[in-house]
């Protein structure tokens, strides 16, 4: 394969092209390479708009599913490290890194957010990833299931897309609640990053929605807000009392976000300036003239 294709000016120019096709500020640039990088973004637009369904037979799934558990207990993955264990001796010259310019950094960022891609398709297709996104806190593959999520945020074009997809984590969060119902401390943290996933992908759509002064995203957080919170609300049934005031708490921020998301849009179609304060939930708008 033509070594060409993996050239950084290229890899960049095709990131800034996927970016803008999914949303993102546009560069207002060309390139000579634009026409031969555009049947690609038309595929990777695609991608990210409709995912081909991936079926993975369940005997498969199980047996590697064992096969992959009796494995890292074996080998002690995802085991913390000893207290007081020596840290590894840093390589010689690594102080040079911390004195190199900010557009080294951020293409070092760049690179390591490529590799993290190349792991994660790596991942995917030795079935490692159909394997763990069962998993549950406290299974053996669950960090491979929460890595394989922080690589799709490190691939994601744009604003939109990160919070997209971290609502899709939040209502992954949600299924793993329900399998630890009665596991008061279990139960609990998982919701706290529920939570914590919801408010960052709302954060990020409201924003992207009082940037471009057009209420799409909202739609999308709406949306959510509604399906999520008829989920949480089924975890209230057959539960411990801590569990339901826990779960209390979910719906009340969600009851928040789709309150944020209304005073947006109104603010939006009034036609008010973009917010200059924000909170968790994103920015903070003003009453239009004539309201309360």
């Amino acid at each position: 394969m033509d070594s060409i294709l993996f050239s950084r000016r290229r890899a960049e120019r095709f990131a800034q092209l996927l970016d803008e096709a999914n949303g993102g500020r546009r560069h207002h640039v060309r390139s000579r390479v634009d026409g031969q990088l555009a049947p690609l973004v038309a595929v990777g637009q695609r991608l990210s708009v409709d995912p081909p369904a991936v079926e993975v037979d369940p005997d498969f799934r199980t047996g590697l599913r064992a096969m992959l558990l009796a494995t890292a207990v074996r080998e002690g993955l995802g085991t913390a490290p000893v207290a007081g264990e020596p840290a590894a001796a840093r390589p010689a010259g690594t102080t040079r890194t911390s004195l190199l310019p900010a557009v080294t950094a951020r293409r070092a960022r760049a690179r390591g957010a490529i590799l993290i891609g190349i792991a994660a398709g790596a991942i995917a297709v030795s079935g490692i990833s159909a394997a763990s996104e069962n998993a549950v806190p406290g299974d053996a593959l669950y960090g491979m299931k929460r890595s394989t999520e922080r690589a799709q945020l490190a691939l994601a074009s744009s604003d939109i897309s990160r919070g997209q997809l971290f609502l899709d984590f939040a209502r992954t969060r949600l299924g793993e609640a329900a399998e630890l119902r009665g596991d008061r401390i279990g139960y609990s943290a998982v919701l706290d990053d529920m939570d914590s996933d919801t408010r960052q992908g709302v954060r990020l759509l409201t924003a992207a929605a009082v940037q471009r002064a057009e209420p799409a995203s909202l739609d999308t957080v709406n949306t959510f807000v509604a399906g999520q919170r008829r989920a949480v609300a089924n975890l209230l049934d057959g539960t411990t009392r801590a569990d339901r005031e826990r779960t209390r708490r979910s719906l009340a921020l969600l009851d928040s976000i789709r309150e944020r998301s209304d005073k947006l849009r109104t603010a939006i179609a009034c036609g008010l300036p973009a917010p200059t304060t924000s909170d968790t939930l994103g920015p903070t708008p003003s009453a239009c003239p004539g309201t309360r």
